[in-house]
């Protein structure tokens, strides 16, 4: 692919009603201060680990982030050759991983979590089992090749060894409300059901903290670094895989408690050839309402891609789904039509910038 730059921003509006899905240290929801308000807040952590998860759901290539990736080697050793005992796997791996230069404990763990994917696994043991003497540098090239999209969307960092890592091409920011929240409270109690009837009193008693969001979600990908990771049929395959998983996922805390799965109410995809660009600049002055806020919301933010216009590029495309009369965008039916126009726009790019190549 081309030097030119190729970015996707992806915004998104939810809804969330009485919730806990990412909680502190304190067990209550995280907030942040922005505009001199409180506003609830998701991380981006938690939203990347529900896109993950989704991903293995729907199978598409995802990876799998562990201390064990030393035991799961062993385990694809013993699959391909069956004569081989456990501790002429154990020897394996630990040249395997000392040629790696990753650490191994006492344990035989990593130090910390490794992002690896299936495909790495089975070319490490084959490499293994083929070869004797193992050389370094075909080693990090089985385990910078053969990348899940997960690995390939928010990268991979190694501490031992960061001829390892893996440059993220995704970048996902923390949602924020785009209206002031004010923590609330669920007292409850617990009755005994073998209590006998002429006792009274809960059996158990306590607080859960909770709040109730319209969040503004946003999330960029990086199409060069993805090509880069990827090839570029992957990466605009996993682009469309991303978008969608971004858009259905949701972290699970407390979602026994609350039931509190929601879809988001306006997404705008805009493809951008300068620089990625997110809109929380919209809500720096919050949503007040009386009425709800996501119709506010969305004026807002359409109101702020339209002020950014200024300082930027006009993007390739700009997809919006939720409006039917939005003044920013070509309007969408439903998710597979945004999709197939995302998909579209960016093969044509890549397809174009090949040809000129």
């Amino acid at each position: 692919m081309t030097e030119k730059n190729l970015y996707v921003d992806v915004n998104v509006l939810q809804t969330v009603p009485s919730s806990n899905i990412n909680r502190d240290d304190t067990g209550a929801p995280k907030t942040a201060l922005y505009g001199g308000v409180t506003r609830a807040r998701v991380s981006s952590q938690s939203w990347k680990k529900a896109v993950r998860d989704i991903f293995k759901a729907d199978n598409v290539s995802a990876g799998t982030r562990t201390k064990k990736a030393a035991g799961l080697l062993a385990k694809e050793l013993k699959k391909i050759d069956t004569s081989l005992d456990d501790e002429t796997a154990k020897d394996k791996v630990g040249k395997i991983f000392k040629a790696a230069g990753i650490k191994l404990d006492k344990n035989n763990e990593t130090g910390a979590l490794l992002l690896i994917s299936r495909g790495q696994i089975n070319k490490l043991a084959q490499y293994a089992l083929d070869n004797e003497e193992l050389d370094k540098k075909e080693v990090k090239k089985v385990l910078k090749g053969d990348q899940s999209l997960d690995l390939a969307l928010f990268g991979r960092m190694v501490a031992d060894n960061p001829e390892l890592n893996v440059d993220a091409s995704a970048q996902v920011a923390h949602a924020v409300s785009t209206h002031e929240v004010v923590p609330e409270y669920d007292y409850f109690t617990a009755l005994d059901d073998e209590q006998p009837k002429d006792t009274a009193g809960a059996a158990m008693l306590g607080s859960i903290d909770f709040n109730s969001a319209t969040l503004y979600r946003y999330a960029n990908v990086n199409m060069n670094e993805l090509v880069h990771n990827l090839n570029a049929t992957d990466a605009i395959h996993g682009v469309a895989d991303f978008i969608k998983d971004f858009l259905i996922s949701m972290p699970t805390g407390k979602q026994n408690t609350f039931a509190n799965k929601t879809l988001p109410s306006y997404v705008l995809v805009t493809l951008r050839t300068d620089t990625p660009v997110n809109l929380v600049s919209a809500f720096e002055e919050p949503v007040t309402s009386n009425s709800g806020y996501v119709k506010k919301s969305i004026d807002k933010l359409e109101a702020e891609y339209n002020r950014t216009s200024e300082y930027v590029d006009q993007p390739i495309t700009t997809l919006v789904l939720g409006k039917v009369d939005s003044q920013v965008g070509d309007s969408v039916a439903n998710l597979s039509e945004l999709l197939d126009k995302v998909t579209a726009a960016l093969s044509k790019v890549v397809q174009d910038e090949n040809t000129n190549d």
